[in-house]
């Protein structure tokens, strides 16, 4: 009677845990479907933000080096100087490029691991 009993405990036992385990499976299919999500959404965001700050950006040079260019009476200088004022922002982002590690690893750490 007792093995009866504890073969029945040992047949619940595992299907207890086979339960537990295709549970935690679908849990974590869910998981990582919610965080490709949002990465791919936060992705989608920045990159049509970017697109739109680029083109800003672009047509905002080509005014101040024409106005440069009229204000010196040097067509070249103008775009001389701006292209120089952008190689001085480069070398100022390269240099403190490790500063920018911990934001965005915190940015995206908490896209993984904060519940909405």
């Amino acid at each position: 009677m007792a093995l009866v009993e504890l073969k029945k405990d040992l047949t619940e036992a595992s299907a207890d845990v086979r339960s537990y385990l295709e549970n935690s499976e679908e849990y974590l299919e869910l998981k990582v479907f919610k965080v490709l999500m949002q990465f791919l959404v936060s992705s989608l965001h920045t990159g049509l933000v970017s697109l739109g700050a680029i083109f800003m950006l672009f047509f905002l040079s080509i005014g101040v080096a024409l106005a440069l260019c009229e204000a010196l009476d040097s067509y070249y200088l103008g775009f001389i100087m701006v292209g120089g004022f952008y190689v001085l922002i480069t070398i100022v982002i390269y240099m403190f490029r490790k500063k920018f590690n911990g934001p965005i690893l915190r940015k995206f750490s908490t896209l993984y691991f904060d519940e909405p």
